[in-house]
């Protein structure tokens, strides 16, 4: 049975027990021994691939390769065997929290990996860098990190099903670092106290605002994530020394919630799984079959369909409506006023959170492709441009309402389309999920996780690596520590070579 925490802020004159904060709480749920039911560890299996995959893809961008040499810079902790890389060879190993900061940028630069939304924005795959490279580390098995990364998942959808970041433009990795630290918690079986002290400092670390995602959006997008599980790990490692974190975290009349979301007055129902209760919130997060952010997931697969049952010339286009939610009107929409959404020099990060866009280049092209569709020359095609500005965003209350549902079964993250041709034609449709969505027209199932994994790998991975690394993935909770240990891909040869190799202060 679900237990609702209430979250309010107190004074500094009212005592607040720890046994009565979130944090505690948190940490209560990741000490708790219970069994990953069978559907869990399945899905926690998927998002191992799916992590892989998108780093396979992405292995010789420039954020990837500056953020794989700060790791391969640093040399292993003392006290462990050290963390792989992705891309690197298996003996070729670092401190975890490096490996977190490596993998985690690896995972996160094209955008393109699960997804949960629902009070506020979350990639819960973000937790599986920071958890592996402490269990490489430290030589877990594949059953202690099938559990810590179903802990991780727990806790930061948990968290996002709560507590709206966004509104405050407070960046979501400040759901990311508690998670990732109740979920290490939980791979090295610590005590309640201890991995409450580590997720108060990881939270107290890890919040930062969201212009990282507004405007002109930087390379920075893919590291935050990996930057809060980096600090994960060392929140981790300070708790287990015996230090401590600024208490009440989320409480405390100076804290998170008082002066960074709701201020003083402000109280949230954050469901947490009871005692002995199995943690299952993976299986409400879903995966992404294209590189784009995820609330536009449902507008390719809508524009795709529209593609292959008219064409759609510019000159013959008047207008195009998305009706849609209110997030995805004012993150990705018109609604944002970022005048860069509209521009055809845009950085691949902004054009990924411009729904004008995607929806143009996919609407002509029929499909969408995590590097063709992002290139210069794209972006720059006469007809594109000219479409593109025909497209606006309009914020519906019904869609809004579907968005932030409790019930699975109608919670949508589409909407209404309406062109309006020059003739007067009015073309209508809709969509409420992507193909790929749980209730949508072709779920992700293990078999697209793997054929996912295989189309982003096989430019730079062997044919042989391609079939150890899914031998692995498919084994994960029968795992030994030797074989969670080379739990990662390794490049062909030249591959990483022929990649950038910028030089830093380290």
């Amino acid at each position: 049975m679900t237990v609702i925490h209430h979250l309010r802020v107190h004074r500094s004159d009212e005592h607040l027990a720890r046994e009565g904060q979130l944090a505690w709480h948190i940490a209560e749920v990741a000490a708790d021994e219970v069994a990953v039911e069978p559907d869990v560890v399945d899905m926690i299996i998927n998002r191992v691939i799916d992590n892989a995959s998108v780093a396979a893809a992405s292995l010789t961008r420039a954020p990837v390769s500056a953020a794989r040499q700060q790791a391969l810079d640093h040399a292993v902790s003392v006290s462990g065997s050290g963390s792989t890389i992705f891309g690197c060879a298996l003996e070729r190993r670092t401190s975890p929290e490096w490996a977190a900061w490596a993998n985690g940028v690896a995972v996160r630069e094209l955008d393109y990996h699960d997804t949960f939304l629902a009070a506020d924005y979350s990639h819960p795959g973000d937790n599986i860098p920071p958890i592996l490279a402490v269990a490489q580390h430290v030589g877990s098995d594949g059953a202690a990190l099938v559990r810590g990364l179903a802990t991780g998942y727990e806790i930061q959808i948990d968290l996002v099903r709560a507590i709206c970041l966004h509104k405050h433009k407070i960046d979501h990795v400040a759901h990311l670092g508690p998670s990732a630290a109740a979920g290490i918690g939980t791979l090295l079986g610590l005590d309640v106290e201890t991995i409450y002290q580590a997720v108060g400092q990881a939270l107290h670390t890890t919040t930062a605002t969201r212009q990282s995602r507004k405007g002109e959006i930087s390379t920075w997008k893919a590291h935050a994530p990996a930057f809060a599980g980096k600090l994960a790990v060392e929140a981790v490692d300070r708790a287990m020394r015996g230090e401590t974190s600024p208490s009440p975290i989320y409480e405390g009349e100076d804290g998170v919630v008082a002066w960074m979301l709701d201020g003083p007055d402000a109280s949230y129902d954050v469901p947490l799984p009871a005692a002995g209760e199995a943690k299952r919130g993976i299986l409400d997060s879903y995966t992404k079959e294209h590189s784009a952010e995820y609330q536009a997931q449902a507008w390719i697969d809508l524009a795709r369909k529209l593609h292959n049952e008219a064409s759609f010339d510019p000159a013959d286009v008047d207008a195009i409506v998305l009706h849609t939610s209110h997030h995805t009107h004012y993150v990705i929409g018109s609604g944002a006023n970022d005048p860069q959404k509209y521009d055809p020099t845009a950085s691949r990060e902004t054009l990924d959170h411009s729904i004008p866009y995607i929806f143009a280049v996919a609407l002509q092209d029929g499909g969408w492709h995590h590097v063709d569709s992002y290139l210069p020359s794209r972006a720059a095609r006469e007809d594109t441009v000219a479409l593109w500005n025909k497209i606006t965003t309009a914020e519906d209350a019904e869609w809004t309402r579907r968005y932030h549902s409790d019930d699975p079964n109608e919670k949508a993250f589409g909407g209404r389309v309406e062109i309006r041709l020059t003739d007067g034609t009015v073309i209508e449709d809709e969509i409420a999920v992507a193909d790929a969505h749980p209730l949508g027209a072709r779920p992700f199932a293990r078999e697209d996780y793997i054929r996912k994994f295989r189309i982003l790998a096989e430019p730079v991975l062997e044919a042989d690596e391609i079939e150890r690394f899914l031998d692995l993935a498919q084994r994960l909770p029968e795992l030994t520590p030797e074989e969670v240990q080379q739990l990662t891909i390794v490049a062909k040869p030249g591959v990483l070579a022929g990649a950038p190799a910028p030089k830093g202060l380290f």
